[in-house]
């Protein structure tokens, strides 16, 4: 992408025509823990672009309007990626959301009070190691502190090193590891550590 790939603008929100880029970029990026729940591809993309929260994301865009990444988080209002019963059944029909829904709550976590949530971050494979993946992830803290929250959450599987290494050179410290035992196989993954990041900024520190 060149030197207009260099220059990334951070944006609030996602832009209706990114909207499919976005979906298609989620299923690569978690394809592999999200195959069984919400596979076939072009299913999990049809459901993903129908659901995505704008109003939850952040975005990484080129100065020539070309989408790099995005930051999506979940809050008490809602999530990047969420959606209904309804909103699966209308994809993957009664019975088959039926097992789904079963499947992906396993995956849910709780927003806290005074924390942001992630809800996932993902960088388009042609801007990767461009510092997209760094400006998305200072976003989000940024986002969390003029927000007047304390802390940012995240949720890291065992087998992506990559990002883990990212998060800690940010400063997120682990915190708990929670295993999946016998829905390891389902996931792809064995566990997945929560780490933080405490913010020093928020109002009344």
């Amino acid at each position: 992408m060149g030197q207009d790939a260099a220059r990334i603008v951070i944006e609030p929100g996602l832009r209706a025509e990114h909207r499919a880029s976005a979906a298609r970029g989620y299923w690569q990026a978690f394809s592999r823990k999200l195959r069984y729940p919400l596979g076939p591809q072009e299913k999990a993309v049809a459901f993903f672009e129908q659901v995505i929260a704008p109003d939850h994301a952040i975005s990484a865009i080129s100065s020539n309007g070309r989408f790099l990444g995005v930051a999506g988080f979940k809050s008490p209002h809602g999530s990047f990626i969420g959606g209904t019963f309804a909103d699966l059944a209308e994809v993957y029909g009664t019975f088959g959301a039926a097992w789904r829904a079963m499947l992906v709550s396993s995956l849910e976590r709780e927003c806290e009070p005074g924390t942001l949530l992630m809800d996932g971050i993902f960088v388009a494979p042609e801007a990767r190691g461009l510092g997209v993946g760094t400006a998305l992830l200072q976003a989000i803290v940024d986002h969390a502190e003029t927000s007047g929250l304390e802390r940012v959450r995240l949720d890291v599987i065992d087998t992506n090193t990559r990002a883990r290494a990212l998060y800690e050179r940010e400063g997120f410290v682990a915190q708990n590891v929670q295993s999946l035992g016998i829905f390891a196989p389902v996931f792809g993954f064995s566990s997945a550590t929560e780490m933080s990041r405490t913010l020093s900024d928020h109002p009344g520190t």
